[in-house]
């Protein structure tokens, strides 16, 4: 009896070298911007707006939802652009580094508003949001890409996504903890707000060009090969029908994210009663992140990682069903379900990009094509879009509950209706869609189903020779 393989399948490489340490660290210092960027703006600019600008809340959210989405336009060009690029320092780095020295800039810009107030303030927002929105989709599509082209090894890319997922989390709990901390250090004036802008931007620069200098010593494995059109771009995401339905999945699942961080001072401010406790919850939020982040991997590596993101999406609904119940139980079940949400937010951070990972790889195993820079621009433009509209629906929570905007040193007593809304909104609201964000994670199929060509089996045939 002789096993052998069948005709049909071809030979699968042999994994590459190990990246050098340098390289995946290095790479990994690229989310204290992705991270910074995505949390600082949905934490705090909706409320900068209506709570020192006195920006009504229907305004403010229309001036954090449009710049951010503009990114559904630019994420995609600049995937191309990046792909066509033939600049000296490979495709992607010369991008990292146009976009680390736009970005810090800009966003300090962003809290250092001149003496305007109401619909003025919240153009001068919007205008300067737009442009660091633009800057930040220069550096985070190739940023993106980069773990595809480097390695060809599943293994070597869920380590390098690994310390991805690990300074993201630091990012998170840095800007999340620190920036508010800041801005209230001197009672929510618009000079607290300027001193926390600066802070921020120091941070992204940090990551923004640690990422762009360590990234040198990376080798480019494959190359993407770019789509000539948006509408091309958008028919190839239509033609492949796994990561449509990992896209749908984490638009919906980021949108929930996104309202839930519009809201988090909100709530802190009206439902636990200090501004100041947004630092407290955030801890409980982001604490967790690192610590079992490795319990996740471990997870998905045992039962799959479609199985682990079942996981992480039914904890982050029930985390965020019981924080609903804080004005009826008291402000520990707040932080208890803060931290639930934390564990389940650790998952929600790691297990997509790994399936994200999988799928490109898949793709091009599939086509023979590397089209990673494509779909990674339209994955951010979804998640920078889901993200921005959290911070929108929130705001019309705020309008349709009727909201009081006031300046900096003028406080005013909300209604009840407000004060429920902001509960509910940053509750029962985000776990709806987080639930909603299940169905589209039950139709996708995994690597092996959805990347192999139709007619190659997973596994190595055997036949039998008398």
């Amino acid at each position: 009896m002789i096993c052998r393989m069948s005709a049909e399948l071809p030979v699968r490489p042999e994994p590459g070298p190990a990246l050098p340490r340098r390289v995946r660290i290095g790479y990994g210092l690229g989310s204290l911007c992705t991270g910074t960027f995505a949390t600082v703006p949905g934490l705090i600019l909706l409320y900068y707006l209506t709570n020192v600008l006195a920006v009504p809340a229907a305004v403010a959210g229309a001036a954090v939802f449009l710049p951010k989405a503009w990114d559904v336009l630019i994420n995609p060009l600049v995937g191309a652009l990046s792909d066509r690029s033939r600049l000296r320092g490979g495709p992607r780095r010369p991008f990292l580094l146009l976009g680390a020295c736009t970005l810090p800039p800009l966003f300090a810009l962003i809290f250092a508003a001149p003496p305007l107030r109401g619909a003025a303030a919240a153009g001068y927002v919007a205008v300067v949001f737009l442009l660091a929105a633009t800057s930040y989709a220069v550096f985070q599509v190739p940023y993106v890409t980069l773990p595809a082209e480097m390695t060809d090894d599943p293994a070597e890319r869920g380590r390098v996504l690994g310390w991805r997922v690990a300074f993201l989390g630091v990012a998170i709990l840095l800007s999340g903890a620190f920036a508010p901390a800041i801005a209230h250090a001197d009672g929510d004036t618009p000079a607290s707000y300027r001193t926390m802008g600066v802070a921020v931007a120091l941070l992204l620069a940090v990551g923004m060009f640690g990422a762009w200098f360590s990234t040198r010593w990376a080798p480019t494995v494959v190359r993407s090969e770019a789509e000539p059109s948006i509408r091309a771009q958008l028919a190839t995401a239509r033609s492949h029908r796994p990561f449509l339905h990992l896209l749908a999945m984490w638009s919906v699942q980021a949108l929930a994210v996104g309202v839930m961080l519009a809201g988090v001072q909100y709530f802190a401010t009206y439902t636990l009663g200090r501004p100041g406790a947004v630092t407290p919850l955030f801890a409980c939020l982001i604490g967790p992140l690192v610590l079992v982040m490795p319990l996740w991997n471990r997870l998905a590596r045992a039962r799959g990682v479609k199985t682990a993101q079942w996981c992480a999406s039914l904890l982050f609904v029930g985390g965020a069903l019981l924080l609903a119940l804080t004005p009826v139980i008291g402000n520990g079940v707040g932080y208890a379900a803060t931290a639930v949400i934390g564990v389940a937010y650790a998952g929600l951070q790691l297990l997509p990009m790994t399936m994200l990972a999988d799928t490109l790889a898949a793709d091009a195993a599939r086509t023979g094509r590397r089209r990673a820079a494509t779909f990674t621009g339209l994955w951010t433009a979804a998640e920078t879009l889901a993200f921005a509209l959290g911070a929108g629906v929130f705001a019309l929570v705020l309008a349709v509950t009727g909201f009081r905007s006031s300046e900096a040193d003028r406080h005013v007593a909300q209604p009840d209706a407000a004060l429920t809304g902001i509960t509910l909104g940053m509750s029962v609201l985000p776990a709806v869609l987080a639930a909603a964000g299940l169905w589209a994670l039950h139709r996708y199929r995994e690597d092996g189903a959805a990347g192999r060509p139709a007619n190659v089996p997973l596994k190595e045939e055997t036949s039998r020779d008398d």
